[in-house]
């Protein structure tokens, strides 16, 4: 006999059954790609009506309608750097964990983790945690376990998963025979196990399949899944589990969930788990990548149509409901505070903090991808970007991090956006018992009709909007986004709620600044409150441009609803003592490392404190591996591992071992490093200077290259300029020297090659790179030049506020190139106009990628300085225009387009080097003023002589002893005299 709440039951599935086929037969009808229940047809004017109904928050959906809210992916080197974070700053980053993790609301309640092959699967490459069969797990060398471990910290509840891309050579070998599930399911359960020893919890969720495959491995989950429920093995030495402690392990191993099949471009899980009973009662939460959308193929029924959809409400042959989650999306692209000076909305107008992949189109993301396929968690790849710019991907993130010498983290507005979510809800996942008051979110409260499936445009103006309920039907919040440039009206009727006796609904709202605003006056702010009209219903008009809660909690007095971003502080550039730990700007290192770390005291890693290296798995300070096993071995050496045994395994960027350290501001400086080769089978160690971007050895803009039998090769590039022999050795001292345009390679302290570049890369980091051999790298050193400025003191991106334009730019941010700074850039072609940069220092660089064909008149303090100057054809990220030899102070430079295309990304400035020793040489500048001897004034324009008479007077002044003044600065002054002197026109020549 069924009881009566059974009963009660079956009547509430049968009414959502009903309304169920209602929406689906809605959205049979709709023109368009994944509109799902579109609201009744309005005009552009008329209020847009949602119906929040209490009888349609499901209370008993505690998988697929319950809110979980937003993850981080680390993977693929993404979270290197935050180690260093945590040694070097630590209260840098415990407020991080803090700010992401913690809270009455968590923004983020879930760590992802792709396990590394020391293969480059993206960005960079993560370490593999069984190099071999034979080696014991250490999960300490992948930063994502300790991430979790320290944001459980501050969220017990927080879940982690794992995942795979490729694998370990000694996995991948018996895999490809099609033998290799044990291989596989034994580098799962060591790791698995390694992190529930060393950091205290037990991972979550596994997905046992190919990250981004098209053809999921039904079998393999299957098996997978057998495996982890029957495996009674928690004995053995290798897990090093003590006796006490083994059957909790047990227990907490086999409660392990399973996520399938983080597909990218292909959606057959979720038919397959419709189709499949076992494979359902497996598959805790389907995943999918970079799409908003649901399958739409066959009948209503059939397994192919809204196959997402029916998992997550249930309403399928099976009634219940599973997750469903966007396993893999993006953060906004570049930073928010930048790309507010945009052009591309109307007539030239900003999009504000919104546009194609900002934060109001991931907003959009995770509306509409609720709207159409019910996914209730999104997980950015990366939320904190912590590896070096000039990497693929770069600058997509809601956090930047990547100067841990300085401390400085850049918290982006996009955070902002995504509280309007997760701060006006009771997110995450709900208990066994059903009793955690997850809040839940309701399908016929939502909708979106932006356009796109990944990268979204709402410039069409179309509702955009999801609703997130208490499940006892006491409050609730409508999240509205508008990406347009019109205002639009919402109209939201309450019925069958429980909001007790003040039904007032606050309005809280982030979008960009008015004129005359400080930049964050608007960020997440409370703007209303709105009171019930005499229908009950509410109504409220959301800005252009914006993100709108609109919400019947009481959040006005809330002190952490109201609580701002920390602020980013200096970037400061990269400038130690000879330890490579204190900054030191007078001395004559830039950065050293010995890999000993024995000055190191011991590190917070969850709970616990640990010794330094034991802390990061063995992982050096400050190095970004792009490929290769890069740990410091037991005798204080770094050490590159991944040898002939090794190396066969996929990747995605296929290139040999090679690690970046540094600052992209470095510009004139000596690297060197002393090489060994205890690999019986030799090998091959690299030293690169001024890399900038890419992810191989070749992309350090000079690079030598030697192995242990002497010979050696230097590069440009990958373009060999010099090549030779020295003496057959077991290791070697490598150096290179890059001062302006010239660069030396030496070996053991000799020159053995120079190159004079005509066109150099001036700036970038080093990179260390080697064969598939072990390599050993010891005593790195990065060494100022006498007479030369080390570094950028600083740089300003093309969008940065204090920079002014004028005349006609188009000034871009969405679907900018990774390889521009912050994906933006700011592009004219029109004769006259022009920009203006203000800054304190001795010169700066144009940077940007450009065809040479810009001319430039070029002013400094007012004063007309170089006419007709031609720029350089350029890569990205170089500079087209360089301006040096100014009085170190402050200074207002501006450039004029005179003809051709200039496009402008970034601005690097420079300041006096603090150069010990003598002054510079200034002969060039000396032989210059004797050449152009003593014009006679008169016999010239007015126009032409002020330039020269202003290059004489700057280059008398610097000869006379001038602050800041470098070798770049005396030749920089010597060449100006000269093109004023043969740019002077003659009175009867103007005439003609």
């Amino acid at each position: 006999m069924r009881t009566q709440k059974t009963r009660t039951q079956m009547k509430t599935r049968a009414q959502r059954r009903s309304r169920w086929a209602a929406l689906v037969a809605a959205s049979a009808m709709t023109l368009g790609t994944g509109l799902v229940a579109a609201p009744p047809t309005h005009a552009a004017d008329d209020p847009i009506e949602v119906v929040v109904d209490g009888d349609d928050v499901r209370a008993d959906n505690v998988n697929g309608l319950t809110y979980k809210g937003l993850g981080v992916l680390s993977c693929n080197s993404t979270s290197n750097l935050l180690m260093d974070y945590k040694a070097e700053h630590p209260e840098r980053y415990w407020q991080l964990i803090r700010v992401l993790f913690g809270g009455e609301n968590p923004l983020v309640n879930h760590v992802k983790v792709e396990m590394g092959s020391d293969t480059n699967t993206s960005t960079g490459a993560d370490p593999a945690t069984m190099r071999t069969r034979e080696e014991l797990a250490d999960a300490s060398r992948s930063p994502g376990f300790q991430l979790a471990a320290d944001a459980k910290t501050v969220n017990p509840e927080l879940k982690v998963s794992i995942l795979r891309w490729e694998m370990p050579q000694w996995v991948q070998q018996e895999w490809n025979k099609g033998t290799g599930t044990d291989e596989m399911y034994r580098w799962y359960k060591e790791t698995i196990l390694d992190v529930y020893e060393k950091y205290g919890y037990m991972i979550d969720y596994v997905d046992p399949d190919t990250n981004e495959t098209r053809s999921p491995d039904i079998s393999f989950i299957k098996w997978f899944k057998n495996a982890v429920v029957n495996d009674t093995d928690f004995a053995d030495e290798r897990y090093g589990i003590p006796a006490g402690e083994r059957e909790a392990a047990a227990n907490a191993y086999h409660r392990i969930k399973i996520v399938a099949s983080d597909e990218n471009n292909t959606l057959n899980m979720g038919p397959a788990m419709l189709r499949d009973t076992d494979l359902f009662g497996i598959v805790d939460a389907a995943g999918y990548h970079y799409t908003t959308e649901d399958r739409r193929e066959g009948a209503a029924d059939s397994s192919t149509y809204l196959p997402y959809t029916k998992l997550a409400t249930g309403d399928n042959t099976y009634d219940q409901d599973k997750e469903v989650w966007y396993s893999e999306g993006t953060a906004s692209f570049g930073y928010t505070d930048y790309r507010v000076n945009n052009t591309e909305g109307p007539n030239g107008a900003s999009t504000g903090i919104g546009g194609v992949q900002s934060a109001l189109d991931v907003a959009n993301r995770l509306v509409k991808s609720y709207a159409n396929s019910k996914r209730t968690h999104y997980i950015f790849q990366p939320a904190i970007g912590s590896f070096y710019e000039g990497a693929q991907y770069s600058h997509k993130e809601l956090v930047s991090a990547r100067d841990p010498w300085s401390g400085y983290l850049h918290y982006d507005a996009a955070l902002y956006v995504m509280q309007q979510f997760t701060g006006f809800a009771k997110t995450g996942w709900e208990n066994d018992t059903n009793t955690a008051g997850i809040w839940r979110t309701v399908p016929e409260a939502s909708y979106s009709g932006v356009s796109g499936t990944e990268n979204l445009d709402g410039s069409n103006g179309a509702p955009s909007y999801m609703t997130l309920a208490d499940p006892e039907k006491k409050d609730f919040s409508t999240v509205v986004v508008n990406d347009s440039d019109q205002p639009k009206t919402y109209r939201i009727n309450a019925e069958h709620l429980r909001l007790g006796s003040d039904p007032t609904m606050e309005a809280w709202e982030t979008r960009a600044a008015d004129a005359g605003q400080r930049y964050d006056a608007n960020f997440k702010h409370l703007v209303d409150e709105v009171r019930p009209d005499g229908d009950g219903a509410y109504t409220y008009t959301v800005k252009p441009w914006s993100i709108t809660t609109l919400t019947t909690l009481d959040k006005s007095a809330d002190a952490s609803t109201k609580q701002r971003l920390p602020k980013s502080g200096e970037r400061a550039v990269l400038d130690s003592d000879a330890s490579g730990r204190r900054g030191d700007t007078h001395d004559t290192y830039l950065y050293a490392d010995d890999f000993a770390y024995d000055e190191e005291g011991k590190v917070r890693v969850g709970k616990t404190f640990q010794p330094y290296l034991a802390s990061r798995g063995n992982q050096p300070r400050y190095v970004v591996d792009q490929t290769g096993a890069w740990e410091v071995g037991d005798d204080g050496v770094l050490y590159q591992y991944m040898d002939q045994s090794m190396k066969d395994t996929a990747a995605w960027n296929n290139n040999t071992p090679n690690t970046t350290v540094g600052d992209f501001r470095w510009e004139n400086y000596r690297a060197s490093v002393d090489v060994s080769f205890p690999d019986p089978d030799g090998g091959l160690a690299a030293l690169g200077v001024r890399q900038q971007k890419g992810m191989a050895i070749s992309d350090a803009a000079y690079n030598l290259r030697i192995g242990p039998d002497g010979v050696w090769t230097f590069y440009e590039y990958g373009t060999a300029r010099a090549q030779g022999k020295v003496a057959a050795a077991d290791g070697y001292s490598l150096g290179v020297e890059a001062k302006g345009a010239k660069v030396t390679a030496l070996v053991d302290g000799k020159a053995v090659a120079t190159y004079d570049d005509p066109t150099p890369e001036t700036e970038g980091r080093v990179k260390l790179g080697s064969g598939f051999q072990k390599t050993g790298f010891d005593n790195l050193k990065v060494e100022r030049v006498h007479g030369y400025t080390p570094y950028a003191a600083a740089q300003l991106d093309n969008m940065d506020s204090a920079i002014t334009y004028e005349g006609t730019w188009s000034r871009n941010a969405s679907l900018g190139d990774a390889m521009d700074w912050y994906r933006s850039t700011s592009t004219s072609t029109t004769a006259g106009a022009s920009f203006t940069v203000p800054f304190r220092g001795t010169g700066l660089d144009v940077i940007g990628g450009n065809d040479g064909s810009a001319v430039l008149d070029v002013y400094i303090d007012g004063e007309l300085v170089a006419r007709n100057t031609k720029t350089a054809a350029t890569d990205k990220r170089l500079a087209t225009y360089s301006l040096r030899g100014l009085p170190d102070g402050k200074h207002q430079v501006r450039f004029v387009l005179k003809s051709g295309k200039l496009v402008l990304d970034a601005l690097n400035t420079f300041s006096a080097s603090h150069e010990k020793g003598g002054g510079v040489d200034t002969t060039p500048i000396r032989r210059g003023l004797a050449e152009v001897a003593a014009p006679e004034q008169g016999a010239y324009t007015a126009a032409s002589w002020d330039v020269f008479a202003h290059a004489v007077a700057t280059a008398k002044s610097a000869v006379a002893g001038q602050d800041g003044l470098d070798t770049l600065g005396v030749e920089q002054l010597a060449s100006r005299l000269r093109t004023a002197y043969d740019q002077l026109v003659r009175k009867e020549d103007a005439a003609q």
